[in-house]
């Protein structure tokens, strides 16, 4: 059976890190209104990966985006225009926020929903107090109607880089997306499809992993073996292939000199292990005249 973590990268989010507990918490916990998952972490927009990732491996039938820091209205046809009522009075137009809310609702009524609202640092504070009286009545009121939400079946996934409103804060589950992935696994040779004999340049990578204090995902792991076997021959180069795979590596600490014994032994493995002689270049000497 696919695990959550294996479904979440098919849609864009790769982590070593397994998030089934936490979303097995908000699925069955005891919630006073409407479920809430306050998705916190030190890495902005992975944050957002992680929540459109998550709300399509869940496979819900409606997942719904609403990015309180986008100031431009969205596309024509999305935003409803100005419209005047049966006495002739100018009514504004319907709010993007007022829209995703209605969607909402309304889908709830019947099918498993997950709205997702971004940035909600950017929302005015009153727009706060309005999302907690949501979460707690159920109902989204705009130009004097009200839409009522189903609380069996709707989801917010809820995304701030400050800390929310107190009293929506305690009526949400947290959950933790780091910039990295804190659970190390060890990897075998069998992971990647290679023999034992790779199983010291392995060695060598994950000593150097646990100096940069992380583990690489799958994929990552899999793009610098394969660079081990294609290209990187020096120690400049391994470092660029781990830079340039591992999401959140330090660049100062690979870098740096702490670093070079590692890189240098992993390369005397990778050289053994391919069957590599190193070859000292000298100069030639001079022809007679």
């Amino acid at each position: 059976m696919t695990s959550l973590r294996e479904k979440m990268a098919d849609f864009g989010f790769e982590s070593n890190d397994d998030y089934a507990f936490q979303v097995n918490c908000l699925l069955k916990g005891s919630f006073s209104g409407i479920r809430c998952l306050d998705i916190q972490g030190d890495s902005k927009r992975r944050k957002t990966a992680f929540a459109t990732a998550l709300a399509d491996a869940m496979e819900f039938p409606h997942v719904i985006y609403h990015d309180f820091s986008e100031r431009r209205p969205p596309p024509p046809g999305v935003t409803l225009p100005s419209s005047k009522d049966e006495l002739g009075r100018s009514q504004p137009a319907i709010q993007p926020i007022d829209q995703r809310f209605a969607e909402a609702c309304g889908l709830s009524e019947g099918e498993g929903t997950i709205l997702i609202l971004d940035q909600i640092q950017a929302a005015d504070f009153r727009e706060h107090i309005r999302l907690y009286q949501f979460v707690t009545s159920y109902e989204w009121t705009f130009l004097n109607a009200t839409h009522h939400a189903n609380p069996k079946y709707l989801l917010l996934f809820l995304i701030s880089e400050e800390p929310l409103y107190h009293s929506l804060q305690k009526n949400s589950f947290r959950v933790w997306v780091g910039a990295v992935s804190n659970r190390q696994i060890p990897y075998q040779p069998e992971d990647f499809g290679l023999d034992e004999d790779i199983r010291p340049v392995m060695e060598e990578l994950a000593e150097l992993f646990r100096t940069l204090g992380m583990s690489p995902t799958h994929s990552e792991y899999a793009s610098i073996l394969a660079d081990i076997h294609r290209r990187a021959r020096s120690r400049e180069e391994l470092r660029h292939s781990i830079y340039g795979w591992m999401e959140g590596v330090d660049r100062t600490t690979l870098f740096s000199e702490e670093t070079a014994p590692l890189l240098d032994a992993t390369l005397d493995a990778v050289h053994r292990y391919l069957g590599l002689d190193e070859v000292e270049l000298t100069a030639l000497p001079e022809e007679p005249e």
